[in-house]
């Protein structure tokens, strides 16, 4: 039988969060986020530096043996949850938690792994980001000891110095992403501030790390089921920041937030704001129970997450941006940041239709 999920929050970890939010409020303002959008460089490499290799963050899930800190996926969540709240654009979730998921199913990613704990370099899994886990992936062709092939949609690669790419010999492969013939070219994206990219591989060397499909399959549990504490994050700013808004705004002498239709329908997404943190939270703690397992366990914590996650995250946005009225609508107002990564998790690492028809499969209750 199944031990309790535990959805509470150590002192610990809200020590964490504390950290992360200090650091993000001074280095991750919404006008910062903004200007990076309208850039050439949309990730902030500072910030990844000082949270990663200032705070340590990158190695959280990685054992002390091997170069991390040992700590597990209920931490990760909490810096997810901030990151989330602050739209931070940073490769922590594809490289933090997501290739290095990957590489921990791995017999000889070692030296690689250690580098992505320690944040010298950042990896990139070249798995399209709408891959649900236990779906099909593209793979590369493996021939004569080099790659070939396009891989498209693929979250921060023009951020990674390393990929790792699925093969059709079975393999996972860890490619320089400065190599020659690698080409990594950015795609238009919804969310700018998670850009996607393609990446062509013309006979680009690579080094065989472990067998793809375990791996893969692993990576994209963990990157699904700790989303859920991103789409949290982004859920909980959103409904913050319409009360705050409201409680400010006047009209007829009195606050906008007074009026009754609109505490109805802030009291509906708090209660779905509440269940969401449950959901997310119950992920966590079945992946940091036993990472490395196949277990239903996990996989149906995953699956309820993000069978539920999505929808609650895009509303709240959605809400957020028709309640600020005409200013919740300008470029410069950061809403539009959380409504565009809202739109586009909600479809990453899997679309909630994908989740529940896994979660139907793992309880016995097929559709008709």
């Amino acid at each position: 039988m199944s031990a309790q999920p535990d959805l509470l929050y150590s002192e610990e970890e809200e020590a964490l969060r504390a950290a992360v939010r200090d650091l993000l409020t001074d280095h991750c303002d919404a006008a910062r986020v903004i200007s990076r959008t309208e850039s050439d460089a949309p990730h902030d490499l500072s910030l990844w530096k000082a949270l990663a290799d200032g705070m340590g963050l990158a190695g959280l899930l990685v054992p002390e043996d091997r170069g991390g800190q040992g700590a597990t996926h209920r931490e990760a969540a909490v810096v997810l949850e901030e990151l989330g709240r602050a739209v931070a654009p940073v490769p922590y979730l594809t490289s933090a938690v997501v290739a290095t998921e990957a590489l921990l199913a791995c017999a000889d990613g070692g030296e690689v792994l250690a580098s992505l704990a320690s944040a010298r370099r950042i990896g990139a899994l070249a798995v399209p980001l709408h891959t649900a886990p236990g779906a099909f992936f593209p793979a590369a062709r493996a021939a004569d000891g080099v790659l070939h092939g396009e891989l498209t949609g693929i979250a921060d690669a023009d951020a990674a110095d390393v990929l790792l790419v699925p093969a059709d010999d079975g393999g996972l492969y860890a490619v320089e992403a400065d190599a020659v013939g690698v080409t990594v070219t950015g795609q238009t994206s919804l969310d700018l501030t998670r850009p996607l990219a393609r990446v062509v591989l013309d006979g680009a060397p690579g080094h065989r790390v472990g067998d793809a499909g375990p791996a893969v399959r692993r990576a994209l549990r963990a990157g699904a089921g700790l989303l859920a504490s991103e789409q949290l994050g982004l859920a909980e700013w959103s409904l913050a920041e319409t009360v705050r808004y409201l409680k400010d705004r006047r009209q007829f002498n009195r606050p906008v937030g007074g009026f009754q239709a609109l505490k109805h329908r802030l009291a509906q997404l708090w209660l779905e704001v509440v269940n969401l943190r449950a959901a997310a939270r119950n992920a966590a703690d079945a992946l940091a129970a036993d990472p490395a397992a196949a277990g239903d366990d996990a996989d149906a914590a995953v699956a309820v997450a993000q069978a539920y996650a999505g929808q609650v995250a895009v509303r709240a946005a959605e809400e957020a941006l028709q309640l600020h009225g005409g200013i919740g609508m300008t470029w410069e107002h950061p809403v539009h940041l959380y409504l565009k990564r809202a739109k586009a998790d909600s479809i990453a690492y899997g679309t909630a239709g994908a989740h529940r028809e896994a979660l139907a499969g793992l309880v016995d209750l097929q559709a008709p």
